[in-house]
């Protein structure tokens, strides 16, 4: 039996000047081993380092001067392959010791909006629920037009056919690094207070839209039916990751949805034979 890992985990750095300057130049003047254009219209690339000399001092400039790596998107793939190591014993190979990893730069990372979509108003009409929305944000209505937020503490929400631009009223969030994410203030101050869901991950009454997907997917899942409202959230920025991380924190479930993604089983690691 060959066991393998298709699903990496997705890491991220901090841009260090060198190594960036011999990626640069080893992808300026060799050839990709891979190079297509996926389904989705997503180009893949892959080179492989295969000097000797240079992949070794790529090495030690991550041992030298990366302090950290910080897992952008995979952290059950990550604890899954402990749990083999964990599971496999004495049988486990050198091999099993690793998992599969995909390190970006931050220069290179784009992160997106993460936005939502709710099935029900928790027995609100829309008109009683702006009602209440106004006493923790302002509310002003934007019509037909999407409404995407253009800086931290403003969202979207999007109900019976209207956009609505929500602003997050000062002192209704704690200044705290995880208080002042607007995904915090969007739990706490609608989806908990208004909504009744209290966890994300396993609430039914919820869903969630990669901002790839774009803000019309949005209003294609309230105007069928399906959903009862949306949520339009501004992206989390490289460096509120990289701060919250740093100081021992964790971000809130479907925080990011970062780009670019690897396609699934370009790379595959063994773990065991």
């Amino acid at each position: 039996t060959t066991g393998a890992q298709t699903g990496n985990v997705f890491m991220a750095y901090r841009n260090v000047a060198a190594l960036d300057k011999i990626i640069d130049n080893w992808v300026a003047t060799k050839s990709a081993v891979y190079n297509f254009t996926a389904d989705d219209g997503i180009e893949h690339a892959v080179w492989i380092i295969s000097n000797a000399d240079i992949a070794k001092k790529v090495t030690e400039i991550f041992a030298a001067d990366v302090p950290c790596t910080y897992i952008a998107d995979g952290h059950h793939r990550a604890a899954s392959a402990a749990k083999v190591l964990t599971a496999l014993g004495d049988k486990a190979t050198p091999q099993a010791g690793y998992f599969l990893t995909t390190l970006f730069p931050e220069s290179q990372l784009q992160i997106m909006d993460y936005n939502r979509v709710v099935k029900t108003l928790n027995g609100h009409t829309a008109a009683e629920l702006l009602h209440l929305l106004s006493e923790q944000f302002v509310v002003e209505e934007n019509g037909n037009n999407a409404y995407r937020p253009e800086q931290l503490h403003t969202f979207g929400f999007y109900v019976a056919g209207r956009w609505y631009k929500l602003t997050a009223k000062e002192a209704t969030y704690n200044n705290d690094p995880i208080g002042v994410l607007d995904i915090t203030i969007l739990q706490e101050n609608i989806l908990a207070k208004f909504l009744d869901i209290h966890d994300q991950r396993t609430d039914k009454n919820i869903d969630f839209v990669g901002g790839i997907r774009g803000l019309a997917e949005l209003e294609k899942r309230v105007d069928s039916g399906e959903m009862a409202a949306a949520f339009s959230l501004y992206p989390v920025s490289i460096d509120q990751l990289f701060n919250i991380a740093d100081s021992g924190n964790v971000m809130p479930p479907k925080s990011t949805w970062f780009e670019p993604k690897l396609r699934d089983g370009l790379l595959t690691h063994l773990i065991y034979t």
